[in-house]
Order: structure tokens, then C-alpha cells, then sequence
């Protein structure tokens, strides 16, 4: 065999026990549309047939292990070798005045502050890093930097791969992993959009609702025989009940309950119940009726 094709390694590589293996069997991987994203974009730069490859290291469990801190991925990949490889994935951080441009953006509106404190991903968070000129994702392959200790001359070679992969797997458990490689940690970015948001309310003025109909206010002892009975007002109130911004924030945020009912977690036995109450209260209150079966 020629020196040339020493460099190469032969088809199998060496099974490794506990590795890392991609939930998905098949198809997309990735089940949040902010993980899907980051496949996407990945997918998006025409890197051919190394991305297959390393798909296919991801499911078959060849990662080692995936370490995420700021602005920097390190993993280990087990290739034919006997030593598995070291791969570095790195993301470019913004600055600290592009995060607080992003930041300022995120806390002035409401549903973005509220879904990122319990912990999701709002649909289009994008636009507030566009406000600041940059980006969340990687707008192009060069956003990335990324090295392998494999021979391998091809960048990304299927080791870094399949990396990318696993990593979009770890975006759908949290989010803000993919803040932490931008170069703030899901603790900055909370303690930023509260302090925000906490300067805001206290500038805006604050004023005393009325609820007052006008009417002379009875003493009680004059009124108890309708006290219980409807006002004229309430014939004209309007109900429309709308569901939270985020199902169960405050669950989310606690995380899991230390106490488990059998195999199951509290707190997902209360979300659960969380969610059928709200919903039949909000068909007693719309006057809908129950749908059976």
C-alpha cells in the first residue's frame, strides 16, 4: 500500500461501549424548530457527503463525549484508531455591545422574556439579533472554525460531523446551549432580560385602577340580602379567555420535582393536569361543551 493511502483509515470503525448515539434512527434529526435550524444551515453550506458520514457516525454511537462552553465545542470521537480523535468546534462569540443590543431586544417583548425564562426558544428570537447586525445561527460555513486530530485533510471531516449532529440533539433538551456558544450562559441572559425589564417597570409611571361604577358605595350591612346576586355590569362583560404565552412557565422553569409518584416525575404529572384544567376552563367560560370520547 502507498504512503498516500496510509493517511486513510479502512471502513469500520472501532465500537465504542456508551457512546453517544443520535435518538433518530432515521430521516431529520433534530425535533425543535431551533435544532432543525441548525441542521439546516449546516446542510445549507453544500459540505456533500461528509455530513452523511458523519450522520451516520452520530447513530451509531462513535461519540465519546461533547463538552459546550463559551464560544467553543470539544468532543471526542472514536475513529479506527485505538485513540479517539479530538475535535474543536468553534462559533464565533459576539460582543458584549451585540448582546446588549440582542438583549435589550429580547426583553422588550413580553413573549420572548416570557418564553426564555421557562426555558423555550421563541419562533422568530432571530429578530432580535438582526436589530444588533448579526446573527444567531452561522450565516455562512467561514462562522465556524473546526479541527480534528484525524488525518484527515477534509474539513469538516465526518469525526466533526457527526458532532454537529449530536449537537443539534442537545439544542432541543436546551436551548441555550446555543447562547453559550455565542458567548453568554443561560444565567447572564436571564439575569440581563430581568434586570431589563425590571428597570423598565419602575420608570413607567403606575396608575390606580378605578373600579368604581360611579354609584354610591353601600355599607355592607345594607346590602347583604343581594350580595350574592349579579350587578347590571356584569350582563354587559365580555369574556375572552386566552391560553398563557407559555404552557406552565413556572413548571419549567422549577425543572423536575424531587418526588416521583411510581416512575413519574411530579412536576410532569402536574403539567399534565395543569394543561386539562385550563383548557375545560376555558370551554366553561367560552360556553363550549365538553367533547366526549
Amino acid at each position: 500500500m502507498s504512503p498516500y493511502w496510509s493517511y486513510y483509515e479502512p471502513a469500520k470503525p472501532k465500537k465504542v461501549e456508551n457512546g453517544l448515539k443520535a435518538r433518530s434512527k432515521r430521516g431529520c434529526i433534530g425535533e425543535t424548530w431551533w435544532s432543525r435550524r441548525w441542521v439546516s444551515t449546516l446542510e445549507s453550506f453544500n459540505l456533500g457527503a461528509r455530513l452523511t458520514r458523519g450522520k451516520n457516525y452520530a447513530r451509531k454511537g462513535q461519540v465519546i463525549s461533547i463538552d459546550v462552553k463559551a464560544g467553543i465545542v470539544l468532543a471526542k470521537v472514536q475513529g479506527t484508531r485505538s485513540r479517539p480523535y479530538d475535535v474543536k468546534i468553534k462559533l464565533k462569540p459576539l460582543s458584549d455591545i451585540e448582546w446588549e443590543k440582542a438583549t435589550s431586544a429580547m426583553a422588550s417583548k413580553a413573549v420572548f422574556a416570557a418564553r426564555l425564562l421557562s426555558g423555550e426558544m421563541p419562533q422568530n428570537i432571530e429578530e432580535a439579533f438582526s436589530s444588533s447586525g448579526t446573527s444567531l445561527f452561522p450565516g455562512k460555513y467561514d462562522d465556524l472554525v473546526t479541527d480534528c486530530s484525524c488525518p484527515d485533510w477534509s474539513n469538516p471531516c465526518k469525526h466533526i460531523a457527526a458532532v454537529y449532529y449530536l449537537l443539534a440533539e442537545q439544542f432541543d433538551c436546551d436551548p441555550f446551549l446555543i447562547f453559550k456558544l455565542r458567548g453568554r450562559t443561560k444565567e447572564q441572559i436571564i439575569e440581563a432580560l430581568r434586570n431589563i425589564r425590571s428597570a423598565g417597570a419602575q420608570l413607567e409611571p403606575k396608575e390606580v385602577p378605578c373600579y368604581s361604577s360611579g354609584d354610591p358605595v353601600r355599607p355592607l350591612e345594607e346590602c347583604l340580602d343581594s350580595y350574592w346576586q349579579k350587578g347590571k355590569e356584569l350582563d354587559q362583560l365580555e369574556i375572552n379567555p386566552t391560553g398563557p404565552a407559555v404552557e406552565n412557565a413556572v413548571l419549567k422553569r422549577l425543572g423536575d420535582a424531587p418526588f416521583y409518584v411510581g416512575d413519574a416525575n411530579l412536576a410532569n404529572l402536574l403539567s399534565k393536569a395543569y394543561l386539562i384544567a385550563g383548557r375545560q376552563a376555558r370551554r366553561k367560560a367560552l360556553g363550549e361543551e365538553e367533547s366526549k370520547g
